[in-house]
Formats: C-alpha cells, sequence, structure tokens
C-alpha cells in the first residue's frame, strides 16, 4: 500500500525505527469501536471486520495498561495486530510527528511549538489532537534506612530535588515527619534522565504550588542545573530508588511497587495517593485555552487545597490525526483508541494499573471528539 510505503520510510529515515507492519492496514469498518469481553470474546471476535497492524509509541506509564489493552483489543479482532513501545512520551511524540507511529501514548499535551508544526501521518493542513486515555497519580518513592512513612510539602520536595536539601535529618523534612528517626545519610534524588510526560508533570507540580523554590519551568526534561541522578524511564528510576542508599524519585504510581510513599501537603492535611483522589482534581480542572474544540488537553489545578484531591497526577494521552493520511490507518487507529477509552477499557486499564477511569463527563467528550477522526 502506498501509505504504508511513505509512512515507513519516514520511520527509517526520520527516526530510525523499524517497527514492522506500521499501518499496513486492509480495508476495515471506520466506525466500529469493539471492546473484548470476558463472557462474549469469541462472539465478538467472530464478528469483527477489522484487520491490519498499526504502532504507537510512548508513555511508560502506560506500559501495564497498554499490555492489557492490546491483549483484550487484539482477542476481540483476531486479524489486527498493535504495537506499542514505551519508550517514553518524548520520543513517543517525536516518532508520531515523523510518521514513525500511526498514534503516540504521552503524559503531556502536545505544546504550542509542536502544534503550529507538521505531522507526517496527517493529511495535508490537519493537525494532531490530545485525547485523555490515562489518569494516574505520581508516586513519590522512597527507599530511606529506617523510614516507612514520609510527609512532604512542596516547598521541601522542590528543595529535596533542586538540591538544596541534601541530607534526611535537615530541619526542614524533621519538622514535617515529627516522631521519625531520620538518617544524617546524604539524600540521592532520582529523576528521568529521558524526556519524560512525568517528569513534565512533576515539574509542573513543583513550579506551581512552590514556585519560590522550583524557578524552572517545566519541561519534559529534568533540569541539568539541580544535578541528582538520572535514570532511564520509569523502570529505570524505580530500579535505582529500590537498589540506591536513601533514595528518593518519582513514577507513575501503577510501578511503585513495595517501595515507600510520601504523603504530601494538600491544604492543611497530608494526603496519600488514590485512583480516586487523582480522577477528582482531573474532574475539577478545566480544559486548557485556545485550542481546537476537539483538543482536550487539560490544565490540571496543582494549587488545589481540598484534602480529597492528590494534585501530583498525570493525565497521559493518546495523541492522533484529526485526519489521516491514510483512511485505512484512521479506521483502526479510530477503534483501538475509542476502546481503550471506553469504560470496558478504562476498566481493564484500572484492573491492570490501577489507573482511574475518565469520568462519564470526560468519556464522553473523548467520544464525540473521536467520532470526528478520519
Amino acid at each position: 500500500m502506498k501509505g504504508n510505503h511513505l509512512i515507513s520510510k519516514r520511520s527509517a529515515g526520520l527516526i530510525g525505527l523499524t517497527l514492522a507492519g506500521v499501518l499496513a492496514l486492509s480495508a476495515c469498518a471506520a466506525n466500529e469501536t469493539p471492546a473484548a469481553s470476558d463472557g462474549d470474546s469469541d462472539s465478538t471476535a467472530s464478528a469483527s471486520t477489522l484487520s491490519g497492524t498499526i504502532s504507537g509509541s510512548g508513555s511508560s506509564a502506560q506500559g501495564s495498561a497498554q499490555e492489557a489493552w492490546q491483549a483484550a483489543f487484539q482477542t476481540a479482532n483476531p486479524e489486527v495486530t498493535i504495537n506499542y513501545d514505551p519508550a517514553g512520551s518524548g520520543a513517543g511524540r517525536t516518532a508520531f510527528i515523523a510518521g514513525g507511529v500511526a498514534w503516540a501514548g504521552s503524559d503531556s499535551a502536545l505544546s504550542d511549538d509542536e502544534l503550529a508544526g507538521e505531522f507526517a501521518a496527517c493529511a495535508p493542513d490537519s493537525k494532531a489532537i490530545d485525547l485523555p486515555t490515562y489518569i494516574s497519580p505520581i508516586a513519590v518513592i522512597f527507599n530511606v534506612e529506617g523510614v516507612d512513612e514520609l510527609n512532604l510539602d512542596p516547598t521541601t520536595l522542590a528543595s529535596i530535588f533542586n538540591g538544596t536539601i541534601t541530607t534526611w535529618n535537615d530541619p526542614a523534612i524533621a519538622a514535617l515527619n515529627e516522631g521519625v528517626t531520620l538518617p544524617s545519610a546524604t539524600i540521592t534524588a532520582v529523576h528521568r534522565s529521558d524526556d519524560s510526560g512525568t517528569t513534565k508533570n512533576f515539574t509542573d507540580y513543583l513550579g506551581k504550588t512552590a514556585s519560590d523554590i522550583w524557578t524552572e519551568k517545566a519541561a519534559d526534561a529534568f533540569p541539568a542545573a539541580f544535578g541528582g541522578e538520572g535514570a532511564q524511564g520509569t523502570s529505570g528510576v524505580v530500579d535505582a530508588v529500590t537498589n540506591g542508599s536513601n533514595a528518593i524519585g518519582y513514577a507513575d504510581a501503577s510501578k511503585a511497587g513495595s517501595l515507600g510513599t510520601a504523603k504530601i501537603k494538600v491544604g492543611d492535611e497530608f494526603v496519600g495517593y488514590t485512583a480516586e483522589a487523582a480522577a477528582a482534581v482531573v474532574n475539577d480542572s478545566p480544559l486548557v485555552e485556545g485550542r481546537d474544540a476537539n483538543d482536550l488537553a487539560i490544565a490540571l489545578d496543582r494549587k488545589t487545597t481540598d484534602p480529597t484531591h492528590y494534585p501530583l497526577v498525570l493525565v497521559s494521552y493518546s495523541i492522533v490525526c484529526q485526519t489521516y493520511a491514510d483512511a485505512d490507518a484512521a479506521a483502526l487507529v479510530k477503534a483501538y483508541i475509542g476502546y481503550i477509552t471506553s469504560a470496558d477499557g478504562q476498566s481493564a486499564a484500572a484492573d491492570a494499573a490501577g489507573s482511574a477511569p475518565l469520568s462519564d463527563d470526560l468519556s464522553a467528550k473523548v467520544a464525540a471528539a473521536l467520532e470526528t477522526v478520519s
């Protein structure tokens, strides 16, 4: 197929991706959004008319959810292959912009500069849109000798990660943790070494809640000037904290495992992460202003003082073309993203990754935006 040849060539030439079969699609129904059902998988699969292969790349935070989504969607649609590379949000957006993948998973929405550029997989004069897909708290993970519970406020957390506070028994940390014996050990602060939407959300939180301490703008790249220890991907940060000495880091909560997770101060209380608290802050946050009506990027309310909200949260997006250059690609992307943002898909992600399902209102907005994709 001509469209497949062009996109594969861009993938090889522009970003060196070798994703076999990217966008090699046969004709498929434009408006189907099939979902797997434990009790009716055989009949659902036999009824499916979808076939072909598409590939996505991006958010490692979405990794566990993507595995569950791929399995369910491919069971319901046995002639379909879905590939997803959890290479990180920055890498995913780069691949999508270059035309190497059909969609990107990203823990941060497209920037204004990215939206102003061209998208190789999209039809001429068509842009990409951000569709909320996966909501999850970001956990502040720690491994500190003799410490099982830890409270941190935004100022102290920012001071740890900008290198101002360097030992665990610093008075600022001790004041928030009365009765806890904190070691005099040096703090190992671990951050993502790759471009990461998780980092952008983490630094956005620090910049909004501790602006006097955290003076850098939110970005996918952790500020090099602040030092600390870098690690590749979510798994790299978790491994570095797990195997490190008196270490602290940040990661999608689904990957925290048995590590300690700090409570953060919201209003007058210290709040631990929950899927419900993450969903609450998303539901009460407005959309980013000035974007296309179908672009659902969310301006998260990091400064909330409501202790039922957990403001250190990420909304991970599926970034898709409003209009694809290849109609076959559009049909399959539309079906897959339609499934993962459906009630069934969101339930599968919650079971696999502990994420917070999209609210009914947000889910309806996503479905309406998807209807316009062609």
